[in-house]
């Protein structure tokens, strides 16, 4: 019974939440007024929330529930034929889908982290928790005019803000989710590799890319959402297995040797690879939508990024306090116990491959509503024939885009500075800037000095996380490669 309401959950999530969040491109701009028009039409914007103030007293928990035509209203449960239930969900179940798309399994390359910068890391697993919370809540503020709901997306509020300015969205989007795809086969490989070292990372690279094939006839949800149900659960048992061996050997940690020496050529690196595991933004304004209280959003988002903050700290400092200066990219390769290593690397090899299908289905989706719908509504005809199946040269589009994402991780098989480099550019966009930035344009008329102040501070740190953290990530990039030329 409980399997049951957690993969309903699970299918919930990804059909309500993942894949509403798939805006169109080709969306006409009348449909989001334009913030210029808006000003000019009602003179200003309504007031946001004191940030002095607590999460009970914030703007939006004061605001009447908005009206929404895509929330069932009656609180007997629908089902949608995709066995997912059309039902509002809890701030409970908002929690978990939050906590679901920012405790990913990348939290493995934590302990590493907290070995490179110390307790420098370990600060910016909190410091990027805070920050990400409140443009979580600024761009919450954006959907509203006066209490009422103008928009739904973070597409919308970016057209809001300038017309056309969506388009950087969903172009920052795919990136994110082709990035995690690539991190999943490089870190797939790395495992591999580990315990299996007669095959070298690009054989098993391919190898895996040759399983993941299949991917290419996925389209239905369902199965995504069941594949996504297995991962949770894969993801639950690696995580408790680390946890208990971490936690044995107590006895044996020496928390002096967690530094305070800062290294400014690797920490850039650290903290997009801490801002990619926190990026979740994307989802934020469908899920909010979605809630049967949408006034409790800000108390779930808190207690969401407070949760993963303690976890991410406590994961990262066990795993080098268990392992010290032997502490691996991957946490499972410091195990010293060869049959154990490959136990648990197994484990997440398969949480690896049960978690490409879903960035990967997204992706296709959002490439497929944006270009492959069909004249006039797209550039490029239907990918679908008038009997519903999916034609030869979407297949095979799609099997190139499986193969792109090979492509790219046989060129840069780097977890830690990949990571960091996706981090510094999307992360920062989606999870720093661009909230605060469309919140200080679009209620600026509201705002008091200090929130102005606050969202100009935010941008500014944002600006220079990005511009710091992209140059000194790909300087990390080409030295690893350049090391790895050199070796070969």
């Amino acid at each position: 019974m409980a399997s049951n309401r957690f993969q309903n959950l699970q299918n919930w999530t990804n059909k309500h939440v993942f894949s509403n969040s798939l805006d169109y491109w080709n969306q006409e701009l009348h449909e989001v007024p334009s913030y210029q028009n808006q000003q000019a039409s009602d003179g200003g914007g309504n007031q946001p929330p004191d940030r002095l103030e607590t999460i009970d007293e914030s703007y939006v928990s004061e605001q009447p529930q908005p009206q929404r035509d895509d929330v069932i209203k009656t609180v007997e449960t629908e089902d949608d034929g995709h066995g997912a239930s059309s039902e509002p969900i809890s701030a409970l179940q908002a929690a978990w889908n939050v906590t679901n798309a920012i405790q990913g399994m990348f939290i493995v390359g934590l302990p590493i982290a907290v070995k490179i910068g110390g307790w420098w890391s370990v600060g910016a697993m909190i410091a990027v928790a805070y920050v990400c919370y409140w443009t979580g809540v600024l761009l919450i503020e954006c959907l509203y005019e006066d209490g009422v709901k103008k928009r739904k997306t973070y597409r919308e509020i970016a057209d809001f803000y300038k017309p056309g300015f969506g388009k950087w969205v969903l172009a920052a989007q795919l990136t994110e989710l082709l990035s995690t795809c690539i991190i999943y086969l490089v870190l797939a490989a790395d495992l591999l590799q580990s315990c299996f070292p007669s095959v070298d990372k690009p054989g098993w690279m391919m190898i895996v890319s040759a399983s993941l094939l299949t991917c290419s006839f996925l389209d239905d949800l369902q199965i995504v959402s069941r594949l996504s149900f297995f991962n949770a659960i894969s993801h639950l048992i690696v995580n408790l297995i680390m946890m208990i061996y971490c936690l044995s050997f107590v006895s044996q940690w020496s928390f002096s040797s967690i530094t305070f020496s800062l290294n400014i050529n690797t920490l850039p690196t650290i903290v997009g690879m801490v801002v990619f595991g926190y990026t979740s933004h994307i989802f934020l304004p469908n899920l909010e939508g979605n809630m049967k209280n949408p006034s409790e959003f800000n108390m779930m988002l808190k207690w969401s990024h407070i949760a993963a903050a303690i976890f991410k700290v406590v994961f990262g400092m066990l795993g080098f306090l268990t392992f010290g200066e032997l502490t691996q990219q991957e946490i499972s390769n410091s195990l010293p116990n060869q049959s154990f290593k490959i136990l648990v690397n197994l484990i997440l090899v398969v949480k690896a491959l049960l978690s490409y299908p879903l960035p990967f289905y997204a992706a296709v989706q959002l490439l497929k509503n944006n270009l492959f719908l069909g004249y006039p509504q797209t550039p490029f005809t239907s990918c679908y024939s008038p009997d519903k199946s999916l034609r030869e040269w979407a297949v095979t589009l799609r099997i190139i885009l499986v193969l792109f994402t090979l492509f790219v991780a046989l060129s840069v098989p780097y977890l830690v500075e990949l990571m960091g480099l996706v981090g510094n550019i999307t992360g920062t966009m989606l999870s720093f800037i661009w909230p605060a930035l469309f919140h200080l344009h679009i209620k600026q008329k509201g705002l008091n000095n200090f929130d102005k102040r606050f969202d100009q501070g935010i941008i500014i740190m944002g600006c220079s996380v990005c511009l710091s953290g992209v140059y000194f990530s790909s300087m990390e990039l080409l030295r690893a490669i350049n090391s790895s030329d050199s070796i070969n």
